[in-house]
């Protein structure tokens, strides 16, 4: 698992730089699910940068669409484009904008931002892999607060109706949002016994162990005739000391100073 764990402070280190280069953004919830998408790309998804449109590729969809960087990174570290086009994020004519758009970004499989509908999206995909016969996985990511959409839980519970065993939900279950705490703002715990009442097979993990991310993806795959929802428990703001658990870097940029102090102690981390 080494080298998940450099891969994942390389893509810290993007989403910091980007984020400053670009003097907005949403560093917390980025660099919460950084492990998550390093081993989806790097060693979980059957996916090639060099055969993007493959029919048999497997999906990732970004259901939080606002921490958009943690994407734009991961792909740009698989090859789908070059790592220098990541500080031109959010720049006037940059195809990498504040949210995901499916239509400019090389490897984005559908344009995301209005939380819930990425995840709805995602069901959809999967009930079109079901019909077709296809043998690809759809894997999504919701941030915590986003449960406290409504379309969340009519898609879980279609999702559910259809037995859709290609879909991965995995909840980047951090306890922040733009406004403070899950429980501050309005509750969504308790997750697991939420999500199997909605019919759904449901793992809890450290989502910063990649032990426990490979496992819970196996375990996904083993299981038949219902979707299943892996609650990973992170950190916004993982990996910058003074960004991690601070529910004020949910959508704050770096001055350069806090760039300057972040990349060091990432690549400390590398070392």
């Amino acid at each position: 698992m080494e080298p998940m764990k450099i891969y994942a402070n390389q893509l810290r280190i993007h989403i910091i730089n980007m984020l400053a280069a670009a003097g907005s953004g949403h560093p917390g919830g980025a660099l919460s699910a950084a492990d998550l998408l390093i081993y989806l790309y790097f060693k979980e998804m059957k996916i090639d940068s060099e055969d993007k449109d493959n029919p048999d590729r497997d999906r990732f969809i970004l259901s939080k669409g606002h921490a958009a960087p943690v994407l734009y990174g991961t792909l740009a570290m698989k090859g789908f484009f070059n790592t220098s086009e990541l500080t031109n994020l959010r720049k006037l004519g940059s195809f990498l904008q504040g949210h995901p758009d499916m239509l400019k970004v090389p490897g984005v499989e559908m344009s995301t931002g209005s939380l819930g509908q990425g995840f709805s999206a995602s069901v959809g995909v999967a009930l079109g892999g079901k019909i077709d016969e296809k043998s690809y996985r759809i894997y999504t990511l919701l941030g915590d607060g986003e449960l406290q959409e409504g379309i969340v839980w009519e898609a879980a519970m279609a999702a559910s109706h259809y037995k859709l065993d290609n879909l991965v939900a995995i909840i980047d279950h951090n306890g922040l949002q733009i406004d403070g705490t899950n429980d501050e703002v309005m509750k969504v715990n308790p997750l697991k016994e939420k999500w199997e009442s909605f019919g759904w097979n449901v793992i809890e993990i450290d989502g910063h162990c990649f032990t426990d991310i490979e496992k819970s993806f196996k375990q996904a795959k083993e299981v038949k005739g219902k979707p299943t929802a892996i609650i990973a428990k992170t950190s916004k703001g993982k990996g910058v000391s003074f960004m991690e658990n601070q529910v004020g870097w949910h959508g704050v940029a770096p001055s350069e100073a806090e760039r300057a102090k972040a990349i060091e102690e990432l690549e400390q981390n590398i070392r």
